[in-house]
């Protein structure tokens, strides 16, 4: 079963330095139906205007993940973290016990484009840590965070696996879904085919009760694949 969100059924928030695009309820924009996937509490897709951000702010018992698609982040933490991710390169915070920490675009002239996404843990209040990586870019899926740590992935406090989809035009593959589980992608460009469904930038769907999910780069297509408990 699949079931589709387009992106224009977003939330949406103009702070003027801030335009964000919220999957789930968050701040301001709250919907009943669309409080998050299983774990998957949050996607907000931001776009932060020059020499702003996010001043100092805590958190607590939340995987935090942060995909810089355009410029970079200056980043400051209260673990002795200063650290500035470019393009192209993950951020991973598990805020645990409590954290505080400043995100902030440092260019003088461009935008900051990013995608934050929340995951609730399985622990709580386990020792915070930071990481950050610029995965080999690749076609089909690279894996990005997992419970085990895999493939140098990112070790996550969850039963929860993130991907990172790509697929070249015409390419294609097919991912196995393991049982009581679901599956959570969200289109960042491209155009993606799920099962005869066409999904385009901002698209999402969420798929259960299916043994083989088959995916179709109709354009060179890049996706965030979550897999779920």
């Amino acid at each position: 079963m699949m079931t589709l969100r387009h992106s224009d059924e977003r939330g949406h928030v103009n702070h003027g330095w801030l335009h964000a695009k919220h999957s789930f309820s968050f701040g301001s924009y709250y919907d009943a139906e669309h409080m998050g996937v299983s774990a998957l509490r949050v996607i907000n897709d931001d776009q932060i205007a020059p020499g702003q951000g996010f001043p100092s702010h805590s958190h607590q018992d939340m995987e935090i993940i942060t995909y810089v698609t355009s410029g970079a982040i200056a980043h400051k933490d209260s673990m002795g973290n200063t650290e500035v991710i470019p393009a192209g390169e993950f951020q991973f915070i598990s805020a645990g016990s409590g954290i505080t920490h400043s995100e902030y675009n440092p260019s003088s002239s461009d935008d900051l484009k990013l995608f934050q996404i929340w995951i609730e843990p399985n622990q709580l209040g386990i020792e915070p840590g930071y990481q950050q990586k610029k995965f080999m870019s690749k076609d089909g899926v690279q894996l990005i965070a997992s419970p085990d740590a895999r493939d140098e992935s990112f070790l996550i406090h969850q039963d929860a696996y993130l991907y990172l989809l790509r697929l070249q035009a015409g390419h294609s593959l097919s991912y196995s879904l393991g049982t009581e589980r679901s599956i959570y992608v969200h289109v960042i460009e491209g155009e993606l085919e799920i099962d005869g469904q066409h999904l385009f930038a901002g698209d999402a769907a969420t798929i259960t009760q299916t043994a083989d999910v088959n995916f179709n780069g109709l354009e060179k297509t890049q996706a965030l694949l979550f897999d779920l408990p």
